[in-house]
């Protein structure tokens, strides 16, 4: 299974805006999100009513900037699956190529289970 997000780099992408670095370019938390949001939506259609999924460990590196207005993609592909957890390879480029790639992982979670340990 894979999925790819895509988002236009905005002045809200930016590590001078998110206060992750002080130059105009995308912020690694930005490309780690949109990771994330590409694993999160990949196996969305096939968890049972009242499951989601919830983000546990990413490991990933950030090897090339990106300017604002620029499109980024980050493409989520699963790797395995072991009971709740699942593993997936990440990756993001923008219009010149790769700009990081990782390892994410995420459990299989029931949303009123998990709300109601807060």
């Amino acid at each position: 299974m894979k999925y790819t997000s895509t988002i236009t780099v905005e002045e809200k992408h930016l590590a001078c805006t998110v206060g992750s670095g002080d130059l105009p370019v995308l912020a690694t938390p930005m490309m780690v999100a949109l990771m994330e949001n590409a694993a999160m939506l990949c196996v969305q259609g096939e968890l049972a009513e009242g499951e989601s999924t919830v983000g546990s460990h990413i490991s990933v590196s950030h090897v090339k900037p990106t300017a604002l207005g620029k499109t980024v993609s980050a493409t989520a592909t699963l790797l395995s699956r072991e009971g709740r957890k699942l593993t997936f390879h990440v990756e993001a480029h923008d219009e010149q190529g790769l700009i990081g790639e990782g390892e994410h992982v995420r459990y299989i979670i029931n949303k009123e289970k998990f709300m109601g340990r807060l």
